[in-house]
């Protein structure tokens, strides 16, 4: 089959072209601009890119799968539906590539694509396709022969109902994406409940209200009851926690915080339902190395670390200053620097709130312009909501020699060169703190 996808620079996109690639399938794609996400699938995948969109990009090709984002007005939709081939969104083309594999699915609210990340390392002969870069194989995407799949799956247009979930984790239920469920919060709890009564085997977060109150067998996580003995050490200069979780021992996971042990329990518990001996699973936890953009410690140097971070909403980002705060004292910084963000208009209105409490703690807030993700323009006063925090209302940011360097009006007017430096945001934040193009 040749396959097109519209919108293959897009993180869940481009696991399905890897995944399919990987399966002896010709790939092509398009996307509105070049990335390194379109660099690594030319390179490595031997796809044929067309930047930007074009009608001609779907000129032979058998089938063509486009991204959420893509709207009917796109020349290549629209030439795909002249000429006759088969158009799938990426929620409906999930039918036909998990449909006959053995498929270890997590959803949830927050914590997805690490716990993803993590079951991929305790399951280490299984295929993976993660919404995040996974750093122990360097990619979103883990190719093996066999049916077995670790899936992130996706919640916020019902996508996950169509993974075939053999085994589901569900780490948490918060209602997010309501704009997806008319804002009908019962069509959106029974989502979840549908995309678990779907699986064989089922295991959660049993101190989640809503999980709790499900009448389905599942393995149960009390993180209160079962986890204990939780201590935040270094190792190479680098995060690591140690827990005790249930009967089972000491475990060591990458990272700082009670939600990474969160996900790393849950993790391990449906690796246990899977058959995996728990000195394997103890070992290969050791192999998790983290994941692109969740703590991802970019700079490490005596007097300033740089951390990029995907959190875009306060309930994951309290988490995350929370680990912060711990890393910021145990390394003897004298500072912690945040630089956010915002992503979607919607988001952060809906979230106003939450946001203004989540950065409680920092010792500086720079907000920068609002990433839109499509939304249209909505006029929001972040300086008046943050005043309380003095923040800095900046235009971008970058990093040159070890600096980060702070933006208005094209006049750098902060220099941050010390101290624990942080960046919040899933749009382009994360190029702007690396001094990357994109």
């Amino acid at each position: 089959m040749n396959t097109h996808f519209i919108g293959i620079g897009g993180i869940g996109l481009s696991a399905l072209a890897k995944f399919l690639a990987s399966d002896g399938e010709h790939i092509s794609g398009s996307d509105i601009r070049q990335s390194e996400i379109t660099n690594d699938l030319a390179i490595n995948f031997h796809a044929k890119i067309t930047i930007p969109h074009h009608e001609d990009a779907v000129i032979g090709v058998d089938r063509v799968i486009y991204s959420a984002a893509v709207r009917p007005n796109n020349p290549e939709f629209q030439n795909a539906k002249k000429l006759g081939i088969e158009l799938y969104s990426r929620k409906d083309a999930l039918k036909f590539i998990l449909g006959d594999k053995e498929v270890y699915a997590v959803g949830g609210a927050h914590g997805k694509s690490t716990t993803s990340a993590i079951l991929s390392s305790l399951i280490p002969e299984s295929n993976a396709l993660i919404g995040a870069i996974s750093k122990e194989f360097g990619s979103n995407v883990r190719h093996f022969d066999n049916k077995k799949v670790v899936f992130e799956a996706d919640e916020s247009d019902e996508s996950f109902l169509n993974s075939n979930p053999y085994l589901a984790i569900v780490t948490n239920v918060e209602p997010e994406h309501m704009e997806y469920y008319e804002y009908d919060e019962n069509r959106f709890y029974n989502a979840y409940k549908n995309f678990l009564s779907l699986a064989k085997i089922r295991v959660i977060n049993a101190e989640d209200e809503f999980l709790n109150s499900l009448d389905m067998e599942s393995v149960n996580l009390y993180p209160t009851l079962d986890i204990s003995n939780i201590e935040y050490v270094l190792v190479d200069d680098k995060p690591y926690t140690k827990f005790t979780l249930k009967d089972l021992g000491i475990f060591e996971v990458f990272g700082f915080g009670e939600h990474i042990v969160l996900d790393a329990s849950l993790a391990i518990l449906a690796a246990l339902e899977l058959g995996e001996e728990v000195e394997n699973v103890r070992s290969r936890l050791r192999k998790y190395k983290g994941i692109k953009k969740r703590f991802d410690i970019i700079q490490n140097s005596q007097n300033s670390i740089v951390i990029d971070d995907y959190g875009h909403h306060p309930t994951e980002i309290k988490a995350t200053m929370d680990a912060l705060k711990v890393y910021k004292n145990l390394r003897g910084l004298d500072k912690l620097s945040v630089i956010w963000q915002p992503h979607k208009y919607s988001r952060t209105i809906d979230n106003l709130a939450g946001f203004v409490k989540c950065f409680k703690g920092v010792d500086e807030l720079i907000i920068l312009p609002i990433w839109s993700a499509g939304e249209l323009e909505v006029a929001i006063d972040l300086k008046g909501a943050f005043f309380s925090y003095s923040p800095i209302m900046a235009d971008r940011v970058t990093k040159e020699d070890g600096i980060v360097k702070v933006y208005k009006d094209n006049h750098v007017i902060k220099e941050i060169n010390s101290g624990l430096i942080t960046a919040f945001g899933a749009g382009d934040i994360t190029y702007q703190i690396r001094g990357e193009q994109h």
